[in-house]
């Protein structure tokens, strides 16, 4: 399994919300290229980069994310806000290794599937998850679909991974959605990453042996909750 570094973009810093509210910010980081440096120095062999602004619509960090992916420090998965195919292009013509699509690509099944087919791979489908329904537009709406659901309709998907984000752990750093989490490995035909909650190597060896692929790992690292050092070190590959 493979631990991801989260980089969580807004007004030009690395933050870090709690429980994905935009009212409870706690971390707080200025240059974006220096913190994924530090990530990349610890051992971490790929990074996790999102827009909160272009997500919900507030602004865009698109040249801080264009300055992160010419930097070449580790392959990287980007999103935030991407919701067309000309988003995508760019992302992948800077550097993008996969490009992470959320809320359109669960809103609109047809755009996903199309989309699917012109870049084999290179997506990866974001789900933000609250107690097993699906929650798009910054968590601001609630699709009345579970994660099961979303996963049975993107069957055949030429998908290069499924992102599963327990948005009522998210930040709180009191322990995954393991039965979540199970269930969506169980379910899924595409390589799992899970994300929300993760506190303790306990944490992480329980979704390893349920079969996770990669673990997007944000307030744990940055409060020092988990030693980056050890986490790489298990977790690199």
């Amino acid at each position: 399994m493979l631990a991801i570094p989260a980089l969580d973009l807004r007004d030009g810093h690395v933050v870090q919300l709690i429980g994905g509210d935009y009212a409870h910010e706690s971390i707080r980081l200025e240059r974006p290229r220096d913190v994924a440096r530090e990530w990349s120095h610890y051992g971490f062999h790929r990074l996790h980069v999102v827009d909160l602004d272009a997500a919900t619509a507030r602004g865009s960090n698109r040249e801080v994310v264009r300055d992160l992916l010419a930097d070449k420090i580790c392959p990287m998965q980007v999103g935030g806000g991407v919701r067309k195919d000309d988003d995508i292009r760019s992302l992948v013509d800077d550097g993008a290794d996969w490009v992470i699509v959320g809320t359109r690509a669960l809103e609109e099944p047809a755009w996903l599937e199309e989309t699917a087919a012109t870049f084999p791979g290179r997506l990866i489908v974001a789900a933000d998850v609250r107690e097993r329904n699906v929650v798009t537009r910054g968590w601001s709406r609630q699709l009345r679909r579970t994660i099961l659901d979303v996963i049975d309709d993107m069957r055949g998907l030429a998908l290069g991974g499924l992102l599963v984000t327990a948005v009522h752990r998210e930040g709180l750093l009191q322990g995954t959605d393991l039965p979540l989490m199970e269930d969506v490995a169980e379910a899924s035909a595409w390589p799992v990453h899970a994300s929300g909650g993760i506190a303790t190597m306990a944490d992480l060896r329980a979704l390893d042996e349920r079969g996770i692929a990669g673990v997007v790992i944000g307030m744990a690292l940055y409060t020092g909750t988990l030693d980056p050092r050890i986490v790489a070190e298990e977790f690199a590959q």
